[in-house]
């Protein structure tokens, strides 16, 4: 039995506070919130977004940090990815050198473009940081729906340790050396799904968003590959695995915004209609600001970025990405005549 902490009592944060606790461990389930913890505590169910998923009695719920940090064999940082950097901070006295931090949010910093690993390292004290991540709506989690992960860390020890305490006869999950890979997959699919749901709001059918989903999976590639992530991760889990579910899932909220945007809403009005934190509109400014840092081409990002942030019609930004020039799919293939 290990002892794990989760950072966050959101819906993902206590979608594995479920599965840890199932899993025989002793689990405390943090909040930064008063109301939430004495709902929490007293209902054992987060309502209104897992419905009748209820936390097993090995699970605790606290809203004092200090103890929730101290003396565990994993802390679980499940915060949104706007929030991680602050929650970090307050969590740092509390938090001792070469603890296992677990990341299980996706984003990257806008005014940093850290990813949320690099936010862990820069702000924890010597932390060993992992990351863990894949096609995993906590809605299906928390009802034991079978679900296969990916967990990314430094050393294979820690990787080995991790995937030991969250494996589950319905919770598979893999490991890899590719930190950055994961965590760019996890993080810039967001995107591409607001550009799956504008499709889908647009009324546009199923050839669309497979060419959305297909030349997201590329444009993601071609920065993470420039940015350290090996292709392997890309056609993984992290990326493949996840775009996927979030592309096409009623569970997930940035398709939903993305559907509501295409229906006519701003992207103000749509969060606020998800009534969660859309993780894609953060990351789509830092994905282009990356693209143009590494001289990547993501015209994808681009456009959305202009629909979200530049008042630029779903329509117009759908035909300028149809009317590009000619190119090659892949330029790498060579013709043998």
């Amino acid at each position: 039995m290990a002892k794990v902490s989760i950072l966050g009592a959101g819906a993902w944060g206590t979608a594995l506070a479920i599965l840890l606790g199932n899993n025989g461990h002793e689990v405390i389930l943090w909040s930064s919130l008063a109301n939430e913890v004495d709902i929490l505590s007293k209902t054992r169910e987060l309502k209104e977004k897992l419905p009748g998923a209820k936390l097993p009695d090995s699970v605790s719920i606290s809203g004092d940090l200090e103890s929730s940090c101290k003396d565990k064999d994993i802390i679980v940082f499940a915060v949104a990815s706007p929030y991680v950097r602050q929650t970090a901070q307050k969590a740092r006295p509390y938090i001792k050198e070469r603890q296992i931090v677990v990341n299980v949010g996706k984003g990257i910093e806008e005014s940093t473009l850290d990813t949320l690993t690099d936010i862990l390292h820069e702000e924890l004290n010597n932390a060993d940081i992992a990351v863990l991540s894949g096609p995993s709506h906590a809605e299906e989690v928390s009802r034991a729906i079978p679900t296969t992960v990916v967990v990314g860390a430094e050393s294979k020890a820690s990787a080995h340790f991790i995937q030991d305490i969250f494996m589950s006869d319905r919770f598979r999950v893999y490991t890899s050396p590719d930190v950055i890979g994961i965590e760019l997959g996890g993080s810039l699919k967001n995107v591409i799904a607001l550009a799956a749901g504008i499709a889908d709001g647009l009324g546009y059918g199923d050839n669309t968003k497979a060419a959305l989903m297909t030349r997201g999976i590329a444009e993601i590639s071609r920065l993470g590959i420039a940015m350290g992530g090996k292709i392997e991760t890309f056609a993984g889990l992290s990326c493949v695995g996840d775009l996927i579910v979030t592309c096409t899932s009623h569970h997930s909220r940035n398709r939903k915004a993305g559907y509501l945007i295409g229906k006519g809403y701003t992207m103000e009005a749509a969060m606020e209609e998800v009534k969660q934190v859309v993780e894609g509109v953060y990351s789509a400014k830092a994905a282009l600001a990356l693209a143009i840092k590494c001289n990547v081409e993501m015209p994808i990002v681009e456009q959305i970025n202009q629909v979200l942030f530049e008042n630029k019609s779903p329509e117009e930004a759908v035909n300028d990405l149809l009317l590009r020039d000619k190119r090659r799919e892949y330029s790498d293939l060579k013709w043998e005549k």
